[in-house]
């Protein structure tokens, strides 16, 4: 599966303003419901929540990837944040996040919803593509950097 089938446009935020970790999980949790008819966003958020609990979901230069599985869902969701500001994380580089891709994925974990995870990690780890979210200066911009810079940095997932 490619990039832009997991994330739609209105479900990017450029220049968000976050308090906090969980708060940054409320914020997703509202991009995430916008895909998903039949959720809330407070079911999607306790999802997060639950699974940050297992342990930390930053990775490492600035990136973090809070995901989830949610009973009822059919096919994998994305939501990004570029953060006004850097949040804690408590990623293991101890560095403050603001970049956040959220993901969820149906309860039922098949080999596509691993390979769409394993996708996303990989495409954060190109510090090029990191940068050209960083600079993006609206929504669409950082939506269209991820997507074409996606393309780049990661190979496709079948």
């Amino acid at each position: 599966m490619q990039l832009e089938d997991i994330l739609k446009p209105d479900s990017v935020l450029c220049n968000a303003q976050a308090r906090s970790k969980k708060h940054c999980l409320e914020i997703l949790s509202e991009l995430l419901v916008r895909s998903t008819p039949g959720l809330t966003n407070e079911q999607i958020f306790e999802n997060l929540i639950r699974r940050e609990r297992l342990g930390c979901t930053s990775l490492t230069n600035g990136v973090a990837f809070p995901h989830c599985r949610v009973d009822g869902l059919e096919t994998a969701n994305g939501a990004l944040l570029q953060l006004a500001e850097p949040v804690d994380f408590d990623a293991p580089d101890g560095e403050p996040v603001d970049l956040v891709f959220g993901l969820m994925v149906p309860a039922e974990l098949n080999e596509e919803h691993s390979a769409d995870i394993r996708m996303v990690a990989s495409v954060f780890a190109d510090q090029g593509l990191r940068s050209r979210l960083r600079a993006a200066k609206s929504s669409r911009e950082l939506y269209e950097a991820l997507i074409s810079g996606s393309e780049l940095a990661a190979p496709q997932c079948a």
